[in-house]
């Protein structure tokens, strides 16, 4: 089946997503609520978007109002995201932590999707350390669908997503072929905890942390949304510690909390001193 939809029927649908996971969806993603949600519909017999929306608000913790949020917020991603990130955090925040003496941090991975974000953390932590023995770094990767966060923890991807951004020379470091496909190995899997986490939900049960990436991730929020997310991170850090933006996203409207870091690479900002 093909889905259609009438404005009316959009716009509800806008309304329910907004509600069930903070993401605004724009007035021209008509395609992509179709194409994502057409199979999802056809499985569960459901032949019209507003009685699929009436289905979901009548019912908050359905399987299948987890397999639309699930449908709707599972973005494709790649390694070593634009790159800059990841150069910032081995010589700008890395190198910041080991002149005050701090060699055990704590860095959190928002929305981390099938998981090349938090292993390509864990990668450049790997390089650093054999250059600094005894330098510790601990990853919380969290995502609102469980389904991908299941396929993250396998850690194993087929050569075309191996493909996007990854240097043969790191598929040869950090990765062993399991069958037609490639497995991130053990000692840069082991410094990653997956948790599912809704960012518009608290985050006090994670922790306190010296770093957070959420990369192109805000982009989908409300202006209230961004600043709710932007005020609990700035909680959830410690003292001076990073926040990482996509290259796209800007916090001065949004969160007067931190201040703005240009790195030799990029730009990363900085919880204030209170």
């Amino acid at each position: 089946m093909t889905v259609s939809f009438s404005p009316d029927e959009y716009k509800n649908f806008q309304i329910f997503l907004e509600k069930a996971c903070g993401i605004v969806l724009g007035e021209n993603k008509h395609y992509l609520v179709s194409s994502r949600l057409n199979r999802l519909m056809g499985d569960n017999n459901i032949s019209t978007l507003q009685e699929l929306v009436n289905i979901l608000n009548q019912s908050l913790s359905s399987i299948l109002r987890t397999k639309v949020i699930e449908a709707m917020t599972t973005n494709e991603t790649l390694w070593f995201r634009d790159t800059y990130p990841f150069q910032v955090l081995s010589q700008t925040i890395f190198e910041d932590y080991k002149q005050q003496k701090k060699n055990a941090l704590r860095i959190w991975s928002a929305a981390c999707s099938s998981g090349q974000e938090p292993y390509s953390i864990s990668m450049v932590t790997d390089e650093y350390m054999k250059k600094n023995p005894g330098f510790k770094v601990d990853v919380i990767a969290t995502d609102i669908s469980q389904e991908i966060l299941n396929m993250a923890k396998q850690a194993k991807y087929d050569a075309l997503a191996l493909a996007r951004g990854l240097s043969e020379e790191r598929k040869r470091q950090y990765f062993s072929p399991v069958g037609d496909q490639w497995q991130v190995n053990a000692n840069i899997r082991s410094r990653i905890n997956f948790r599912e986490i809704n960012l518009l939900q608290s985050y006090v049960s994670l922790g306190k942390f010296d770093a957070i990436f959420c990369r192109n991730v805000l982009i989908y929020f409300s202006t209230e949304s961004k600043k709710d997310i932007l005020n609990r991170m700035a909680d959830a850090l410690n003292p001076r510690g990073f926040l990482m933006l996509g290259a796209s996203e800007s916090i001065t409207q949004y969160c007067d909390r931190f201040e703005m870091v240009r790195a030799s690479t990029g730009v990363v900002y900085r919880l204030k001193n209170h």
